[in-house]
């Protein structure tokens, strides 16, 4: 063992793939029972280690020298083996200010909200001391701050930290507050990475709030910990490169747009292209349900659109896909939620006269067509990251969506 992640139950994490942008070392994940981590930092056959849940304070006592930080929070991410002696560091309050700071999201002189009184509360609570926060309110369900007593007493919060797993996948669009609630937000962070949009920064995004997720956090605490455990400087810039790295993995690209405009088409040659998994929602509901005509006939649009909610909202958590909507997945707001909160959407435009109609029970003629269009496309256009025009060329067309796609994931 050289370098790697220990915790109880590690499934399938980022950070193999993050630090294999920083250095060309040996990083693996161990999972763990507890009684084997003391064990193996007895031993003390290792360079450096990352920790996660739920072991943070467990290393503790089997640590030689422990930083400031780690006093201070109470609690170690970072081990390194030095001459046979661990030194103990939490790289997650750096990496926190750094996710901080990418966003322009400011502490100093304002009220600060933190969600969750966990492990990761303490790291925020730390933050905002360090930054000059004006007051800091600790939430939790037990409390002493409920989130009753939130709604009562701290709605003039300025910014919202949200140290909780609440909204993280499988569990995803669901959010730990009502932002309705504050009117004086100027900035809200979630240490989730997984969805890359919760419910709580869509909610954020649409009302024109400052946000970031928790990749940043992630990927600069994981370049800091990289640092010591090489003992050399490593150039920031590998920041920006492991964030593109994980986004270009784990990002779904989505096709919206017009019935017969291509989505499938393109789908298959995006998955192709890209080594990724091709979902038709449609086809998957002709899959479960049968024939959509059938659907439209016998129960209705509403019972089909109930269908197509189902599989959206099952596919859109989903990570690493090429996904092709129907036609009138943005009708619901909540479908275009599923979409975006882990995927770039892109709108591929065709005009009504050149779209198929062919076994679509909406598409009966050119004026019917036209009129879907007026009605759909202003909710193409606000779901949409980017638009393509589909070209004769479905190759170019092809290339155009993935350029777009890596586009939206440099930000």
């Amino acid at each position: 063992m050289e370098y790697g992640l220990i915790g109880e139950r590690l499934g399938h994490s980022y950070s193999p793939l993050i630090h294999r942008v920083f250095g060309n070392y040996d990083y693996q994940l161990y999972p763990m029972p507890e009684e084997a981590v003391g064990e193996l930092l007895k031993k003390r056959r290792f360079k450096g280690l990352n920790v996660t849940i739920p072991y943070k304070k467990t290393v503790l006592p089997y640590c030689d020298e422990i930083s400031p930080a780690v006093r201070v929070i109470g609690s170690a991410n970072t081990l390194v083996n030095r001459n046979g002696k661990i030194f103990a560091e939490n790289t997650d309050l750096p990496g926190m200010l750094f996710m901080l700071d990418k966003a322009g999201i400011s502490l100093t002189g304002r009220k600060a909200v933190i969600l969750g009184s966990g492990g990761t509360s303490l790291t925020a609570q730390a933050a905002c001391r360090s930054r000059g926060a004006r007051e800091t309110v600790v939430v939790s369900r037990f409390g002493p701050i409920t989130y009753e007593a939130l709604y009562r007493r701290h709605t003039d919060a300025d910014i919202i930290i949200n140290a909780t797993p609440v909204g993280m996948y499988p569990h995803t669009l669901i959010s730990p507050v009502e932002l309705d609630r504050f009117p004086q937000l100027k900035g809200v962070a979630d240490v989730i990475y997984n969805p890359a949009k919760t419910a709580l920064l869509l909610d954020a995004e649409k009302r024109g709030i400052p946000c970031v997720d928790g990749l940043w956090m992630l990927v600069s605490q994981a370049w800091y910990a990289a640092k010591l455990f090489l003992d050399t400087e490593i150039p920031q810039e590998k920041i920006q490169e492991a964030f593109r790295t994980v986004r270009a993995e784990c990002l779904n690209l989505v096709l919206v747009g017009m019935p017969g405009s291509g989505k499938t088409t393109q789908g298959k040659m995006l998955a192709q292209r890209m080594g990724r998994k091709f979902v038709d929602l449609d086809g998957e509901i002709i899959r479960r349900f049968g024939p959509i005509p059938e659907i439209f006939a016998q129960k209705g649009e509403a019972a089909f659109r109930d269908m197509e909610s189902e599989i959206t909202a099952e596919f859109g958590k989903e990570s690493g896909l090429v996904i092709a909507t129907g036609g009138g997945a943005v009708l619901r707001e909540s479908n275009v939620l599923s979409l975006r909160q882990n995927g770039v959407v892109a709108w591929l435009r065709r005009p009504a006269e050149g779209l198929a109609t062919a076994g679509r029970p909406l598409s009966t003629g050119l004026e019917r067509l036209r009129e879907m269009e007026r009605e759909r496309l202003p909710l193409y256009r606000a779901c949409a990251d980017f638009a393509v025009d589909i070209q004769e060329n479905k190759e170019a067309t092809c290339q155009r969506i993935m350029e777009g796609f890596n586009e939206a994931i440099g930000h």
